[in-house]
């Protein structure tokens, strides 16, 4: 799953029949730090997301179709929650095994006499 941020709707008149109805969303995959990740995608709306709000996002299809309710259907990008807060316990760059860069050495313990 990622975080993104919906930042537009997308209205389309012919689509395959297992995405009528369905709402359809550009979304922007989103770092920790709220900067962009990556390019926009189109996504299906299985919670009414809207423009504006900040959302989990799964790519993988299989979790995006059973998201979305359609078994085998043809969907790559679903929106599968809106999100009301992230709370961060210390920056991304401080957590070992971030994306933010490489482990720090590891601290020599100090010896006690």
């Amino acid at each position: 799953m990622l975080i993104a941020k919906v930042i537009g709707d997308i209205t389309s008149t012919q689509k395959h029949p297992t995405h009528e109805g369905r709402k359809l969303l550009l979304v922007q995959p989103l770092e920790l730090d709220g900067r962009d990740r990556g390019v926009p995608v189109v996504a299906v709306d299985s919670v009414s997301a809207g423009v504006g709000d900040r959302v989990l996002l799964v790519l993988d299809g299989f979790a995006a179709f059973t998201a979305a309710g359609h078994k085998q259907a043809p969907i790559d990008a679903a929106v599968i929650g809106v999100i009301d807060r992230v709370d961060l316990v210390d920056s991304p760059s401080e957590r070992a095994g971030s994306a933010a860069g490489p482990l720090p050495p590891a601290k020599k313990a100090k010896k006690q006499n």
